[in-house]
């Protein structure tokens, strides 16, 4: 089931559209509720600050929680991901003072917190990611959609990263854990990874809970062979092993118990 919605003052010809000025942040329906609502919020607070876009008054914590509640809730839909994308109008001042609009839609059924499908992925190194400040929050981006092609192309699920330093930042849609004995090793935010709600809150389930140890690191290429289980955690997709890269291939055992534990603590 698809949901969409438009703001009352959507425009046809904005900037989202014209030149990709927009920014999107994922919310979480989970049995009928919002979780990790706060979080998600303050995550699309920072991104919108990042773009120097104007903030309106209107738009605090409550707004959204209420607008989810009428619009998605309130319309049949126990389980998805709201994909909410806030945008600069098109009317004549300068960019920073312009008035915003909003669009969601609604992917559901899809209970964000269990494991989805296993994935084939590669890394692909004709184009890597920056490490700037942008890098962290879902933007435009044309590398995603180079990248979703090039692994629609090559039979591949999707693909990682590399940044100028020829580390592992992310692939197109999240971001990679690896797990080797009891560490689970993350790139760091500065290396080119995104900034998600969902992942955080994963990691510190893990952390106070001590399933495992918890390591943000530069991670080279061949980290990505070391690693026992590999997940990507995405704001936007779900959660998915992966299965195979290259010659490799990886279980999904120990991580799947993780995620169903880090699942339960949300009933």
């Amino acid at each position: 089931m698809k949901l969409y919605f438009y703001s009352d003052s959507a425009e046809i010809n904005n900037r989202a559209f014209l030149y990709g000025d927009s920014v999107r942040v994922s919310f979480f329906v989970h049995r009928s509720k919002i979780v990790l609502a706060e979080e998600c919020y303050f995550f699309l607070m920072a991104s919108m600050r990042k773009m120097r876009m104007a903030i309106p008054l209107s738009y605090t914590l409550e707004f959204f929680q209420n607008l989810f509640a009428e619009k998605v809730i309130e319309a049949g839909i126990s389980d998805g991901v709201i994909n909410f994308h806030v945008y600069r109008n098109s009317q004549e001042s300068l960019l920073s003072k312009r008035e915003i609009s909003f669009y969601f839609e609604v992917d559901s059924p899809r209970n964000i917190l269990e494991m989805q499908r296993a994935f084939e992925i590669d890394l692909i190194k004709e184009i890597s990611v920056n490490t700037n400040v942008l890098s962290g929050i879902h933007v435009h981006s044309p590398e995603n959609i180079y990248a979703e092609v090039y692994a629609a192309d090559n039979e591949l699920d999707d693909v990682i990263f590399l940044n100028p330093n020829k580390r592992i930042a992310r692939t197109t849609i999240g971001n990679l854990l690896f797990l080797t004995g009891n560490t689970i090793k993350i790139p760091k935010q500065s290396e080119g990874a995104f900034v998600s709600p969902l992942m955080e809150s994963f990691v510190t389930f893990l952390h106070q809970n001590k399933l495992a140890v918890i390591e943000e690191a530069e991670l080279i290429a061949f980290e990505s062979q070391k690693a026992e289980e590999i997940i990507i955690i995405s704001d936007e997709k779900g959660i998915f092993p992966v299965m195979k890269i290259r010659n490799k291939t990886f279980e999904k055992t120990r991580l799947s118990e993780m995620v169903s534990a880090w699942s339960a603590s949300f009933a």
